[in-house]
């Protein structure tokens, strides 16, 4: 894989997620284009890695197949996450969340029935934490590998992962929540990429994701319901 494709890569995936959720959240929330515009990104998203594996790297697709363990790391390191989080959350998670407006914001997207919870939660949880590692951890690290140390190439990647992040979580929280989110959500990335690299293996990590966002979902229906 030569430098000039990882740079080329990096530069038709990073921004893809950041300007879908601008487009749905920021530029044109609650409408036809916007919601559009986050459909071709997801789209772009997730293509993107198979078509640049398949024609410009020419390489097979793979499962990730968990060969080489990891998932004892994974647990402990999600459950880990998740208790920091926890943490934060009961010490000043009043003083960083508005609840109110954080509780107006579901309701207005169709979350304040326990059902329709759910299944976001589920999908959340099940496909939407493995579609994230598939992109940041085996294309973006895979990418940023071929540019990067191994150190700075999971500090490059955990970054380019929290960027979208931001951008949603503004639309929720002030300032001040999303730079402590943001520091979560990095610390999360640096984990999941620094577990990729060692493993090889999707899978571990998204098994720590999967009880992060668990965690989360978890919070978050405590002061919606």
């Amino acid at each position: 894989m030569s430098k000039r494709n990882a740079f080329l890569a990096l530069v038709l995936l990073v921004p893809a997620p950041s300007i879908g959720a601008l487009c749905a959240m920021v530029i044109f929330p609650d409408s036809w284009p916007g919601v559009l515009l986050f459909g071709v990104s997801k789209v772009w998203l997730l293509g993107l890695p198979i078509a640049w594996c398949t024609f410009v790297d020419r390489k097979p697709i793979s499962f990730s197949p968990p060969k080489n363990g990891g998932f004892l790391i994974g647990l402990l390191s999600g459950l880990g996450l998740s208790g920091a989080i926890l943490a934060v959350y009961l010490t000043v998670g009043d003083s960083l969340i508005d609840r109110e407006f954080l509780v107006s914001k579901l309701t207005s997207i169709g979350l304040a029935s326990r059902g329709t919870y759910i299944c976001a939660a589920a999908y959340w949880i099940l496909v939407n934490s493995v579609l994230e590692e598939y992109v940041w951890r085996w294309f973006c690290v895979k990418q940023c590998e071929s540019l990067l140390r191994p150190t700075v190439a999971i500090i490059g990647s955990a970054l380019f992962f929290t960027l979208h992040h931001i951008v949603a979580m503004r639309v929720y929280f002030g300032w001040t929540a999303v730079l402590v989110c943001a520091v979560g959500v990095f610390l999360g990335g640096t984990i999941w990429s620094a577990m990729y690299i060692r493993y090889r293996s999707i899978w571990p990590g998204y098994l720590s994701h999967a009880i992060v966002d668990l965690c989360i979902f978890a919070i978050a229906a405590s002061m919606l319901f």
